[in-house]
């Protein structure tokens, strides 16, 4: 057990270690998110009852998202940092304060939201009959306990990353997922939809517990005091309300366009979530794994005022996400119909469904580079105490995306040339209810400019930095250009990739053709002498073949 718990808790200080780690587990719960997805599609397909279900989360993952952020690890882990010079005690003042603080805020809004629900759900989901609405806000108001426990996950999870215990941060939305498959496979056969949504709340809760014991044993678990440390409280909200804001904005988008989608054609709220949280797995992978690691580093930097360090660090991390982030773009985009069928076709999700999804998620696949990008960057300028540049880059930009998302949706239905086209490119135009697609291709083009606007904003900031960038970019565009090249033609050896296959075959076929693709690319990097390739390599070699002691007890500080 002692092996077990040092081994979750053990500490992880070096970048590209940390990124692995984080993107190992970031795989798992990929993992067990597919298994998710694919028990969803199975047991209710693309229709009125997921619909509801990705409706209801809006308005809790919208109060998560404004809330809980006052406690998350972006805005709480400088203040630890701070702390640490001054000793363990300033730590643990400081994070009572900020968790008795946060307990009666969170408490207090979502009593509030239980009974604002039914008010914003009938403005939001005007596409849902009289009983359908019914049931998004009952779903709703189970899912009101989820930001409660996440938001308490975020601020022990804060304490774990400041001390770079990375492990057991990254294990946690693996815990998440199997609270959500456990009430679909235990409770929805029993209950319904209503099952997965308190698999969705068992799920929140292991999310907190998994990261509890380190915090007890590091002697900061968050006591509960009446009287707060209102200058401390004073400091964070202040530099998380910017940062509230800029989420917000993002979450704002997508309640939107869920919106949108709820006027649509039914099962296209399911098609558009689900085409959504296949896209996020790159983002998981490569995004989040960067950017969470990079982020302590980047505040140490700062702190110190070591500008250099900081920028050398950003350049680093960035060429990293575009050195994996452009080949990914390519194979989710060239093997989009594979990965939907092997993930999602089965059950009640019926060829149409598949080949619907697959569409919209080669749309937004287009603009992964930029998300994953998006983070980094949000994460620098807060790191830099720069919390107002971001805000208003995204509160413009989300206005911009919802705008053009619109303008897409309206110019398909006065040209439905247009409509015809986009579904052509994607093979789909054969189907009905194309029309989903436009809210895809706006979420992408609206990202896109997002992505580059922060990128400006940045080299503004701190010029230089895109030289340090410029070799990397070049190299990973030929990459994965050659990378979806090669993959289409190895698809192209086997035929049309609708034809009668079992799902081991699509997912053989999918597998051989992308590992031709990435083989390929890899070539390619090599022949151009790539520096990332080479350091990755070496960060690799380094991590698992180091020579000397096999394994020693970890000790948990």
């Amino acid at each position: 057990m002692k092996r077990i718990f040092g081994f979750f808790y053990k500490e992880t200080s070096v970048l590209q270690e940390a990124a692995y780690l984080l993107a190992f587990f970031s795989i798992l719960s990929q993992v067990f998110a597919f298994f998710r997805d694919r028990l969803l599609a199975y047991t209710f397909g693309a229709g009125s009852e997921l619909d509801m279900y990705y409706a209801a989360f809006r308005i809790p993952d919208f109060l998560f998202v404004t809330v809980a952020s006052i406690v998350s690890i972006s805005v709480i882990v400088p203040f630890i940092v701070e702390r640490e010079h001054i000793g363990r005690e300033a730590v643990r003042t400081f994070i009572d304060s900020i968790a008795s603080f946060f307990s009666i805020l969170i408490i207090a809004i979502s009593i509030a939201a239980f009974f604002a629900i039914p008010i914003f759900s009938e403005t939001l989901f005007r596409g849902f009959s009289g009983a359908e609405l019914s049931k998004v806000i009952l779903l709703s108001r189970i899912f009101l306990l989820s930001p409660i426990l996440l938001g308490f996950s975020n601020l022990i999870g804060a304490l774990t990353q400041a001390y770079n215990r990375f492990l057991v941060y990254a294990f946690a939305p693996v815990m998440y997922n199997v609270g959500i498959i456990l009430g679909t496979l235990v409770l929805a056969p029993h209950v319904g939809i209503y099952g997965v949504a308190w698999g969705v709340v068992i799920g929140a809760a292991l999310h907190l517990l998994i990261q509890i014991p380190y915090v007890v044993k590091l002697g900061l678990m968050p006591r509960f005091k009446l009287f707060f440390n209102f200058e401390s409280i004073r400091r964070v909200i202040g530099l998380s309300l910017p940062r509230t804001l800029t989420l917000s904005t993002n979450h704002i988008a997508t309640i939107f366009l869920i919106s949108f989608a709820s006027l649509m054609a039914t099962g296209s709220i399911s098609i558009f979530s689900f085409s959504l949280n296949i896209s996020s797995v790159p983002l998981s992978i490569i995004g989040v794994s960067y950017s969470l690691a990079a982020f302590p580093t980047l505040s140490r930097y700062i702190s110190k005022k070591n500008t250099e360090a900081f920028v050398k660090e950003m350049a680093t991390t960035t060429r990293l996400i575009v050195f994996w982030s452009l080949p990914a773009t390519a194979l989710f985009v060239v093997l989009r119909n594979q990965i939907v069928q092997v993930l999602l076709g089965t059950g009640r999700f019926d060829l149409n469904d598949t080949r619907l999804t697959a569409a919209a998620l080669g749309l937004f696949s287009l603009s992964i580079l930029f998300q994953c990008l998006l983070l980094l960057f949000v994460r620098a300028f807060y790191a830099a105490g720069h919390t107002r540049k971001p805000f208003l880059i995204n509160l413009v930009s989300t206005a911009l995306l919802l705008g053009i998302t619109y303008g897409f949706v309206h110019v398909a239905g006065q040209f439905p040339g247009f409509q015809t086209f986009v579904a052509r490119v994607f093979g789909v135009d054969d189907l009905p209810s194309t029309a989903i697609l436009m809210l895809p291709l706006g979420y992408s083009v609206g990202t896109i400019i997002n992505g580059l606007v922060h990128w400006v904003g940045f080299e503004i900031d701190y010029p230089g930095f895109t030289r340090q960038t410029g070799k990397t970019i070049i190299q990973s565009i030929v990459a994965g250009i050659v990378v979806g090249i090669i993959t289409h033609a190895t698809l192209g050896v086997y035929g049309g990739w609708y034809e009668p296959m079992t799902i081991i075959g699509v997912f053989l076929k999918g597998l051989i053709s992308g590992l031709v693709g990435i083989a390929a690319g890899l070539g390619v990097l090599a022949l151009m002498k790539s520096k990332d390739l080479r350091d990755i390599r070496q960060g690799i070699s380094r991590k698992f073949f180091k020579k000397g002691i096999v394994a020693e007890d970890p000790k948990i500080v």
